[in-house]
């Protein structure tokens, strides 16, 4: 694409967990190219997920290369969503990681999290933070790498030792070591962050036993963060770092979502679900309070829940099942009108929001000689939107209050099967995304946004999913199927 000299462009990389993804985006908000590089994961030993930081780095280093060889336009700027709750250390002095990252998914801590549970630790965590101890977020991750990477406690004692989610790392590999920075986004879900006093919490630090000195410093999502070094990416030096944000919170920020009202579901290898809330809300059923974003106008807050597989439960069926995707699987599911009685809850890492609960695995009920391989795929799909059901009821009890709809995005949001049980289940419209890098759309306009003040987003096309009037039945079915099994694997 050649801009022929006109307007100035801001790049937006969303870093996610499976691949990293730039979009070319204009002064008006509109998308005008795109590029993408895949990234590995591994699984050294059960329940540990790990990726390579250097290889994380060297995917955003793809992208914005791609994006710079094909457009010959004027960067004014670059905007970073990515993956949460991933921990990636490192030594300050060479720039090199001291540890594999270790992944949002890794349950490699949830004994010690357990520990502390029993401890009575839980509610003063909750209260500061808004999450309850587990070990989904950062803290307990930290907590590992110092007991467990000896060089890890020596950087640490000469003040040299620089641990942060992905969104710093990639600052700090940027600006070529001269930023090392989050935003509260970020921070907001290390669980080591004071969410009402918007600072690290020392005791919090003392208590899962990790250095304050090693955490970075905490600014608005719209910060200019610092500046491209000479030769880190194919940009040209002094290019600003405008805006950074988690991907999920991008979501939301890119659904145009600016107040109270609506839920987002990001459908992707596990789900989150935010809402924005008038305050800071404390959550009484499983979910999580968060930092949305903030800005000019100051924090916006929210409830999230997290489930840990979701749309990555398709995929994993249909190797089971011998189907080439997800795709082939959700064909299959349509082959008969419902799953006939089959539950499958993939609980194939734990329990996430609202339930979690680490010490339960995958199961599937309800099988006869009857039961057939489109019984097992369509009990899949069912079970992906009963765990959104679950989280999207546990905020209406936190808040008090119906919630309106749910706005979709992420991969397997693309299915339109998928989104209509979803619509069902809950007997609430859902509306997807006409676009399908959303949360990179949404850094890209809080980038705007720092730039030109406050920017209205490019009116998208969006598609409408309405509930069916005739889906009472099976939706109370489903229901009660789901929450049987559920009761079973976590009272036994």
């Amino acid at each position: 694409m050649k801009d022929g000299g006109r307007g100035e462009f801001i790049i937006a990389v969303d870093q996610g967990t499976t691949n990293t993804k730039a979009i070319l985006v204009n002064a008006a908000g509109e998308v005008v190219a795109k590029a993408s590089a895949p990234l590995t994961s591994t699984y050294p030993r059960p329940g540990w997920a790990e990726q390579s930081a250097e290889d994380i780095w060297a995917t955003v280093q793809a992208v914005i290369a791609d994006i710079v060889k094909n457009n010959n336009v004027n960067i004014a700027g670059l905007a970073i969503a990515n993956q949460r709750e991933t921990l990636v250390v490192w030594n300050a002095e060479t720039g090199k990681p001291i540890a594999p990252a270790i992944l949002w998914q890794c349950r490699r801590t949830a004994k010690a999290c357990e520990a502390l549970i029993a401890g009575g630790h839980d509610p003063v965590v909750v209260k500061a933070t808004g999450l309850s101890i587990n070990a989904l977020f950062p803290a307990s991750k930290l907590a590992w790498v110092m007991e467990n990477v000896p060089e890890a406690k020596t950087l640490a004692a000469r003040g040299l030792l620089r641990a942060g989610t992905v969104d710093s790392w990639l600052l700090y590999k940027l600006t070529g070591g001269k930023e090392f920075a989050t935003d509260h986004s970020n921070a907001s879900r290390t669980q080591l962050f004071n969410t009402g006093t918007l600072k690290w919490d020392e005791g919090l630090c003392d208590l899962f036993g990790v250095p304050v000195s090693a955490l970075p410093d905490v600014r608005a999502s719209d910060s200019r963060f610092g500046e491209i070094a000479e030769g880190m990416t194919a940009l040209s030096a002094g290019v600003p770092i405008l805006a950074m944000m988690g991907d999920s919170h991008a979501a939301l920020y890119g659904h145009r979502v600016r107040a109270p009202g609506l839920v987002k579901a990001t459908y992707g290898t596990g789900s989150s679900l935010m809402t924005l809330t008038p305050t800071r809300v404390l959550s009484k059923n499983g979910l999580s309070s968060t930092i949305a974003w903030s800005d000019r106008h100051g924090v916006a807050y929210a409830l999230e829940g997290n489930i840990t597989v979701s749309a990555q439960a398709a995929a994993f069926a249909a190797d089971m099942l011998g189907l080439p995707d997800a795709k082939a699987l959700s064909a299959l599911a349509q082959t008969v009108s419902d799953a006939a009685g089959v539950v499958f809850v993939p609980a194939l890492a734990g329990l996430g929001a609202p339930h979690w609960n680490d010490n339960v695995s995958g199961t599937i009920s309800g099988m006869t000689l009857a039961t057939t391989r489109a019984h097992l795929a369509r009990a899949t799909l069912d079970a992906i939107v009963l765990q959104i059901s679950d989280v999207f009821v546990a905020m209406e009890k936190d808040l008090g209050t119906s919630l309106g709809g749910l706005l979709a995005d992420g991969g397997a949001s693309s299915n339109d099967f998928l989104m209509q049980l979803q619509a069902d289940i809950l007997d609430r419209p859902v509306t997807r995304s006409g676009q399908a890098e959303v949360g990179a759309i949404g850094i890209a306009m809080m980038a705007l946004q720092s730039l030109y003040g406050e920017r209205p987003g490019v009116d998208e096309t969006r598609s409408a999913f309405q509930p069916h009037a005739d889906a009472a039945v099976w939706r109370e079915e489903a229901r009660r199927g789901w929450q049987s099994l559920l009761t079973q694997m976590t009272t036994h």
